[in-house]
């Protein structure tokens, strides 16, 4: 089960949320369920991936997966290696640090017509969760 919470105030939604879960890479017979958004098991790239459209803030949505696995009859099984869950979304009209252009003036001599206009938008860099 993974849980996936905003907690950016809830004037702001985010938008393209994409949570990639790591699976075992011989992983089969996927059952998943979504409280949100839809997820489906991405064999090439052994994980779990989930998306949201639009993650409003201040709320919190839940993805319910299973798998089947293989029965493991080597002692000698090697451990899996832990791989990040990856996190990618976007939040329009925000800004993580608070920063505002106050002022804007475009000096165009063509006399062409420009419009002052500032765009803000949060997107996520690497984030990146590690299971221990």
């Amino acid at each position: 089960m993974v849980k996936a919470r905003s907690q950016f105030k809830e004037r702001s939604t985010g938008t393209n949320v994409e949570i990639e879960v790591p699976v075992p890479y011989d992983a089969t017979n996927p059952n998943i369920r979504t409280s949100m958004g839809s997820a489906a098991y991405a064999p090439e790239r052994d994980a779990m991936v989930w998306k949201i459209k639009s993650f409003p803030g201040g709320k919190e949505y839940m993805c319910r997966a299973e798998f089947s696995l293989p029965s493991i009859t080597s002692e000698e099984a090697t451990p899996e290696k832990k791989t990040p869950i990856r996190v990618k979304f976007e939040i329009p009209y925000f800004t993580v640090s608070g920063i505002q252009v106050r002022y804007l003036k475009v000096i165009e001599k063509s006399g062409y017509q420009a419009l002052p206009w500032v765009r803000y938008i949060t997107m996520a860099g690497e984030y990146e969760l590690r299971l221990i």
